[in-house]
């Protein structure tokens, strides 16, 4: 353990290979560098690692200590990484937490992880201190942006009370860093316990598949509170490298093309439809980019977006990630021309990590063959944050069990074919929501769709279709479907109703909400 006889100028002398202890160096070998620039402000390495210290100590002086968790209610800020990091320096547990649930949702979140103590923002202080009381010991409440008063503490001024920075602990990989919540798409909100040796793979990977270094200016319009936005800036923390956070809102291409213009970014993930809407922006063949890799996941993308976006970026590379939070959450890459020449695959394993496709025996199955993928390797969580059985179902056998059905072709591409719990069963045959919803993406009239099962008196189950349309002002009945499902798709697995709505409902990673779509359409 580092002692407070330790200099802040040095480089924290230890062998431990996390994210504070990089950013410390960073702090050294490049103190005026640019760490993070956020509506045109610049905060360089040395700035943030001095301020994540001061945040540290501010905690500290409030009773939050090793192992304890804090919760991280708020938008988009280089506030809310100096956070992370500050509470990690004290050993404790970043709990970043997704701003668009509901009251209760956060209550249950705040009451699973047992908080210390709550970090939000000036919109979000309702609900942040509408759930102080959900959780015993959470007494501090901190705001990024505002002022101290009833109940709240104003960050900036955490920052400037008297006393030295908090010298970071010398903290082992195993040491739990976060606790991201899974969505609730699979039931319950399950607390995924994140380490510092799991981050660091996950930041190996992205070095690795995205050929990124020290130079490299990443474009964040991803939620910090999910692992897709937050993971995505890992490799950055290892590099030295530059983060551009675009503020949270309502997607627009032009602005986003503005930003990335102006800010010369390198590098850059969004959804599928969001590329869409970029290649479609009437000015983006004309820009001035120094995008060199287009990153995307989430969902799958069609032969079209796929060839606009090398029609649009011809300098860049485009990699497909897929993966889940329990995994850091990258499990497989696709990369460059396989997204085309293997449209429809997510990749193939990332070399990390061991990956199988099983039975329900735990038997390998051959290939073309339908199984759940399992994983084990460095990147894996430690488990469930206060739910031993889940962790224990989940990691049965000695693998983590995916929940992701899919086949793997002789060259070792993976294609998801479904959910397990997403399998509709009529008439005893088993129907793959995904392989059905593949066919309807490739109809003319159809943007997007998604497949549920619907109760029924004699087969069991039927499947609905719900579908948004190219053209919202075009028509398409079930009766029109018929002869191209005929085509493309057996009898059996044909929805047996067709529900048009103007878009489907999507989580912040951009997935389909299909428990939404459940209540709404299976009755």
């Amino acid at each position: 353990m580092t002692t407070g006889a330790q200099s802040l100028a040095e480089p924290i002398r230890s062998r431990r290979n996390h994210w504070n202890n990089q950013v410390a160096t960073h702090a050294v070998m490049r103190p005026d560098q640019v760490a993070f620039r956020f509506k045109g402000h610049d905060t360089t390495w040395r700035q943030f690692h001095e301020r994540s210290l001061r945040f540290a100590d501010a905690l500290s002086r409030r009773g939050v200590g090793f192992g304890d968790r804090v919760l991280l209610l708020a938008l988009n800020y280089t506030e809310y990484i100096e956070a992370v990091f500050g509470i990690n320096a004290l050993g404790a547990i970043a709990v970043p937490v997704n701003f668009r649930l509901t009251p209760p949702e956060v209550a249950y979140i705040v009451a699973d992880s047992g908080a210390k103590a709550i970090v939000t923002d000036t919109m979000l202080v309702p609900l942040a201190t509408g759930v102080m009381g959900q959780a015993p010991a959470l007494e501090t409440c901190v705001v990024i942006g505002g002022q101290s008063g009833e109940g709240v503490l104003g960050y900036d001024e955490l920052l400037v009370e008297e006393g030295e920075p908090h010298v970071p602990l010398d903290i082992p990989e195993d040491t739990p860093a976060l606790i991201m919540y899974t969505s609730g798409t699979t039931g319950s909100p399950k607390g995924a316990v994140l380490s510092y040796e799991n981050m660091n793979a996950q930041a190996l990977t992205c070095i690795r598949a995205m050929e990124l270094d020290a130079g490299s200016i990443g474009f964040c319009t991803s939620p910090l509170f999910h692992i897709a936005g937050l993971g995505s800036l890992t490799p950055y923390f290892m590099l030295g490298g530059t983060t551009v956070l675009h503020p949270l809102g309502a997607f627009n291409a032009t602005e986003w093309l503005d930003a990335v213009e102006q800010e010369q970014a390198t590098a850059a993930f969004c959804v599928p439809v969001q590329w869409q809407m970029i290649c479609e922006e009437p000015t983006v063949k004309t820009r001035k980019l120094a995008l060199r890799m287009l990153c995307w996941g989430a969902a799958p993308a069609s032969d079209t977006v796929l060839r606009a976006m090398d029609d649009c970026f011809p300098n860049a590379r485009n990699v497909a990630v897929f993966g889940q939070t329990e995994m850091s959450p990258i499990t497989c890459v696709l990369e460059g021309d396989d997204a085309i020449r293997k449209l429809g695959s997510v990749g193939q394993p990332i070399p990390t990590i061991q990956a199988r496709v099983v039975d329900d025996e735990m038997n390998d199955v051959a290939p073309g063959e339908i199984g759940e993928i399992v994983y084990r390797g460095p990147t894996l969580m430690q488990g469930y944050w206060n739910k031993p059985e889940a962790t224990a179902e989940a990691f049965a056998g000695g693998w983590f069990h995916s929940g992701d059905l899919v086949r793997r072709d002789e060259e070792g591409f993976v294609y998801v074919v479904d959910r397990k719990k997403d399998m509709i069963i009529s008439g005893g045959e088993n129907i793959y929501c995904a392989e059905v919803e593949n066919v309807l993406f490739a109809h003319p009239k159809i943007h997007e769709a998604a497949v549920v099962g619907r109760p029924h008196e004699k087969w069991g189950e039927v499947p609905v279709a719900v579908v948004a349309l190219l053209n919202p002002d075009d028509t398409l009945t079930l009766e029109e479907l018929g002869p191209f499902l005929n085509e493309n798709l057996a009898r059996y697995k044909h929805p047996k109703d067709l529900i048009i709505v103007p878009e489907l409902p999507r989580n912040a990673s951009g997935k389909v909400v299909k428990v939404d779509l459940r209540k709404d359409y299976s009755a």
